[in-house]
């Protein structure tokens, strides 16, 4: 997988799972993720080495790929906006189609 694509995947995940991690892990991810902080950034806000701050984004990555393995958030949140699209291709009614478009949006 690209640099990108992990990426994305990883900030995708972030977004669903971030209230199930600490608050440490959380906010290194954000920095790294979201914010696009380097490693020496983030280690200098938070006090730690450049490699506990590498280190703690791998395992936190793993935490939230496990997450999605268990739970599938992610890959059910993909299908419903698959099926409304689907949905919205077949359906001309413009009430209808807003709201398919708002059903999307609540996730």
């Amino acid at each position: 997988m690209d640099e990108l694509k992990r990426h994305v995947e990883i900030d995708a995940l972030l977004s669903l799972y971030e209230p199930l991690l600490t608050d440490k892990q959380a906010s290194i991810m954000r920095y790294y993720y979201r914010d696009n902080y380097t490693l020496s950034e983030i280690a200098e806000l938070t006090g730690t080495s450049r490699n506990a701050v590498h280190d703690h984004i791998k395992k936190t990555e793993k935490k939230l790929r496990e997450y999605e393995r268990r739970l599938g958030l992610k890959k059910k949140s993909e299908e419903r906006h698959r099926r409304i699209d689907e949905l919205k291709d077949e359906i001309s009614d413009k009430n209808l189609l807003e709201l398919l478009e708002e059903l999307k949006e609540v996730d």
